[in-house]
């Protein structure tokens, strides 16, 4: 292994991600998403997957890409919509998704990142989402239980990092990815920039290193669009 948290290549990144690992992977839909590690973890082969993600991506991007290789036995996501095999797998049997309303996703990551076991939300109650799930009465409102959400890695995508492992995302790219880094067992980043310790504002920093494993270094120029729209004139 490379000595600190720098790893020299994507295999050497997740070389100890076996079949049946849970994976919480920042992002939203194909923005901040961390392109490589997913390609690599194609490439890598394993399977029997539970993936934590916002959406399922694109047949050909994203998570897609292992849903796509029947590396996925179960996917936790706020939307689906966009990936024709997942949909397939899912009416064939071949892969369970867990719909989970987007805010009460993210609280779920949060919490787990937290070490806060469940927590009582109101979203659901009353639909399909609330099925099975514990009920309690607050101040006369009807609440459901919701389990915290950890993985055994968390992969995510940052703008910048120092050897140590701060982070710092760009833009819309600080979407999920702050809260996944902080649900994994190992939290892998890729980044597009890795700076000296020192040349980060301490104020500007989105991830503190104690929540970041190991670092490597992506591609700036892997961006996609997940549905282009542009106005009729």
């Amino acid at each position: 292994m490379t000595k600190g948290k720098i790893m020299t290549s994507i295999d050497e990144a997740i070389h100890d991600i076996t079949d049946g690992a849970t994976i919480i992977v920042g992002g939203f839909g194909l923005v901040g998403i961390p392109e490589l590690l997913i390609q690599g973890l194609r490439n890598k082969g394993v399977k029997n997957l539970t993936l934590v993600s916002n959406t399922c991506g694109v047949d050909d991007w994203g998570v897609g890409l292992l849903i796509s290789n029947r590396q996925v036995k179960k996917v936790i996501a706020s939307y689906a919509g966009e990936n024709k095999t997942a949909e397939e797998l899912f009416f064939n049997g071949e892969m369970e998704i867990e719909l989970s309303p987007q805010g009460t996703l993210i609280e779920r990551i949060r919490a787990g990142g937290a070490g806060i076991p469940a927590f009582y939300t109101a979203t659901g109650v009353g639909t399909l989402v609330a099925k099975g799930k514990e009920h309690k009465e607050f101040d006369g409102k009807t609440y459901i239980l919701e389990r915290g959400i950890t993985g055994d890695f968390a992969f995510v995508k940052a703008w910048k990092a120092d050897p140590l492992g701060n982070l710092v995302f760009r833009k819309t790219a600080r979407n999920f990815n702050p809260l996944a880094a902080m649900a994994g067992k190992i939290t892998i980043a890729e980044v597009e920039e890795i700076v000296e310790i020192g040349e980060l504002d301490p104020d500007q920093i989105h991830t503190p290193s104690i929540y970041v494993q190991r670092i490597v270094l992506g591609d700036s120029s892997l961006k996609r669009i997940e549905r282009r729209k542009v106005r009729q004139v």
